[in-house]
């Protein structure tokens, strides 16, 4: 999930009573027990929360966008009339033009020599990394609980998807034999005893698009034409019954029934990359970062789809405006990233809150934490209430691990 702080004030006054408790954990608990259940403790305060934060997160914030600035540039008209030529209609598939507007060499989103995660002035959104060394040294904790009586020296460490160089594991002093930082787009070679760890990977992939109308799902494409006032704008249609073929490989299919209009975003080049992941010739700890809902939940909870998009730190529901200028997301479906890691011999696979991750595989490290801190409220004490608490990241990511002998 990308954070925007234009929603973060709205969230502390629904987390309020909830915040508070976890701020007394924080300066007072140095008992990775009493941590665990002053948390238990907490939960009714925590569901009233969260059920005000997961209904303004998924609320539209703003209607498509018409203004000047959000049109396509020049140069991403011609990457798109250089696809679509061959398309039946000049039609791009929704997926297909998301392809573009983020991973196109020229000119996809994340393909800019700029910042894109943070708080500085032009950056889009923020997300667990952005709290420092913090995020790293707890996932290195958690992996000494997720690999016992292992040396991480026999481990590489491999991150997928790195923003920097360094990756999560900057200025950390890292527990593995070696390390290693794939930059998004660059191949993925694994092998021999790894630890693979991505953030926000998957949510970032490429994702069809369909539609209920008339009593039969449709599929969505874009297409590109001037309008009216003489611009070229894109917009969403229907693709051609000739162009649509099933979303899927497997046995899962789509609702028999729903609602006129209801949207389903379908990330099936997120399952696509987990395949490929796991399918190459290592044995180890996956581990990712993200933020999704289980496959009866996209299909029946979420009429709206889950793509969304991000903007200088404003989330909406334009996923057409400025495109290769901001982000565009889809929720993962959990169920279908766990059934990939199990068919390709992963076992203990879960997926948890991020809080209830760090708390189960990493509390020792956060008491820890919390007593060499006790007296003060100091930076890092900040860092883990942004990490953990439900109001702020805890809920709001989850995280999908299993291990591969």
């Amino acid at each position: 999930m990308r954070a925007a702080q234009g929603h973060e004030a709205a969230e502390r006054n629904a987390g309020r009573n909830a915040e508070d408790s976890f701020k007394h954990t924080l300066m007072h608990c140095v008992d990775r027990s009493a941590l665990v259940n002053r948390f238990v403790r907490s939960r009714i305060v925590r569901a009233e929360s969260l059920a005000f934060s997961a209904n303004f997160r998924f609320t539209p914030s703003m209607p498509e966008s018409t203004s000047i600035d959000s049109l396509p540039t020049a140069a991403f008209l011609e990457r798109f009339d250089a696809r679509a030529t061959a398309a039946v209609g000049g039609i791009l598939r929704f997926d297909a033009f998301v392809d573009l507007a983020l991973y196109d060499q020229e000119v996809g989103y994340y393909r800019q020599d700029r910042p894109r995660v943070g708080y500085a002035a032009g950056t889009d959104f923020y997300t667990a990394s952005t709290s420092g060394p913090l995020f790293g040294e707890l996932i290195c904790a958690a992996c000494r609980t997720l690999l016992p009586s292992e040396s991480l020296r026999d481990y590489t460490f491999v991150e997928i998807g790195a923003e920097t160089p360094g990756g999560i594991l900057t200025g950390v002093s890292a527990p593995f034999g070696t390390t290693r930082a794939v930059s998004v787009g660059a191949a993925i070679q694994l092998g021999g005893r790894c630890v693979v760890f991505s953030n926000e990977l998957f949510d970032a992939q490429p994702f069809r698009r369909w539609i209920r109308r008339g009593g039969e799902w449709r599929e969505l494409g874009v297409i590109a034409e001037p309008a009216p006032d003489g611009r070229v704008h894109l917009r969403e249609v229907l693709m051609p019954l000739s162009e649509t073929i099933a979303p899927f490989d497997s046995d899962i299919q789509l609702p028999d029934t729903a609602a006129e209009g209801y949207l389903l975003d379908l990330p099936v080049a997120a399952n696509a990359l987990l395949t490929a992941i796991a399918a190459q010739p290592w044995s180890g700890l996956f581990v990712a970062f993200d933020y999704g809902k289980w496959w009866g939940q996209v299909s029946h909870e979420t009429p709206g789809g889950t793509a969304r998009a991000y903007f200088r730190h404003e989330q909406h529901n334009d996923l057409l405006a400025r495109p290769g200028q901001q982000d565009l997301t889809c929720h993962v479906v959990w169920d279908w990233l766990a059934h990939g890691l199990t068919t390709h011999g992963f076992a203990e696979v879960q997926v948890e809150s991020q809080e209830a991750f760090f708390i189960h595989h990493a509390g020792e490290f956060i008491s820890e934490t919390m007593a060499a801190e006790a007296t003060r409220m100091s930076s890092r004490k900040l860092s883990l209430m942004q990490l953990l608490h439900p109001a702020n990241l805890g809920q709001k990511f989850q995280v999908l691990h299993g291990r591969r002998k």
